[in-house]
């Protein structure tokens, strides 16, 4: 259901919400009352789950689409062949710190290396982003100064909206100052995880920039939408920005025809357009969420016949070196 009258929540709110984030498997567990016997807490990619998003799973139940998603496992730490920290090899395409440069006519800045939630499947959980400081952007945004083939700049991380107002307002003053750059394109779990991040500052910044503003989000179950999540895409709507969802096809998560389709469809009244269907990433870690092409194949056929084609999200996989996502 789409708000008539949407309205941003108070600058402070977010900030207060993260600061009660759940922060241990143990915790999480606790609070969704259920147990799993192998959940673990990993300090090199630590949990981290806003209650607003926790308040959401189905509590006792330890298969629950969402908990899957963020609770730590000791599975995790296993090694398996085909499986390893950077598996789309970007540190070869980062040209400089904070810019990863893969595709022609558009770049990656990573705007921060912080997130609302950490996503065991992250296909960045072993990125180095501590070499990528946000005080050396000045020479990422000198980089596409220089490079007139960019027309968008994708802001990610991490989660670019995980900075505050004045920090992205400045960066994107700082993008707005190059004359070739006309797109702009976040890619964010924010306004599902922490819909209380769209402030009236940061509508106002995305509303009367000069960029055409598109914000990918990133939701892979229908449970992950709620009233919430529709008042904050019914904000960024009505403040010209384009809405579209990419999700991660995750075993046990989301690899059914029921759960595809209920996603396409709750997206879609939100005013959300159903864009990638990804297949997970080999990233050492996570090889617990992978899905064959065999599997993943019959899946999308089968969504296809009970979806009408705006509502198909396109079936991809990232592969090194590639001019762009290749199609499944």
């Amino acid at each position: 259901m789409i708000p008539p009258n949407p309205t941003p929540w108070e600058p402070r709110v977010w900030r207060t919400e993260l600061a009660r984030a759940i922060r241990s498997s143990t915790d999480l567990l606790t609070y969704v009352g259920t147990e799993l016997a192998d959940a673990t807490d990993l300090p090199a990619f630590a949990t981290l789950v806003p209650r607003g998003f926790a308040d959401r799973m189905q509590k006792g139940d330890p298969d629950d689409p969402l908990l899957l998603q963020v609770l730590g496992r000791e599975e995790e730490t296993r090694e398996v062949p085909g499986f390893s920290f950077d598996p789309l090899e970007e540190l070869g395409f980062n040209p400089v710190e904070g810019l990863l440069h893969k595709y022609h006519g558009r770049a990656l800045l990573i705007a921060t290396g912080a997130c609302a939630v950490n996503c065991r499947y992250c296909f960045r959980r072993h990125f180095p982003y501590a070499e990528q400081r946000e005080p050396q952007l000045q020479g990422a945004v000198a980089k596409l100064a220089a490079d007139e083939s960019i027309k968008e700049i994708i802001l990610s991380g991490g989660d670019p909206l995980l900075l505050d107002d004045p920090a992205l307002g400045e960066l994107l003053d700082a993008l707005a100052e190059i004359p070739h750059v006309t797109r702009l394109r976040l890619h964010t779990r924010i306004p599902i995880v922490l819909p209380e991040r769209t402030t009236a500052a940061l509508l106002d910044r995305l509303s009367n920039g000069r960029f055409r503003t598109a914000l990918v989000a990133h939701a892979n179950h229908a449970r992950e939408l709620t009233d919430e999540t529709a008042r904050a895409f019914a904000c960024f709507s009505r403040a010209g920005v384009a809405l579209f969802n990419q999700a991660v096809l995750l075993r046990g998560v989301n690899d059914t025809v029921e759960a595809q389709v209920s996603l396409a469809e709750c997206l879609y009244e939100q005013s959300v357009l159903p864009y990638y269907l990804h297949m997970p990433d080999a990233v050492a870690g996570t090889h617990h969420f992978a899905v064959s092409d065999a599997a993943a194949k019959s899946l999308h056929r089968a969504m296809q016949s009970e979806l009408p084609g705006y509502l198909l999200p396109r079936l991809v996989r990232e592969e090194p070196g590639a001019p762009a996502k290749t199609h499944i």
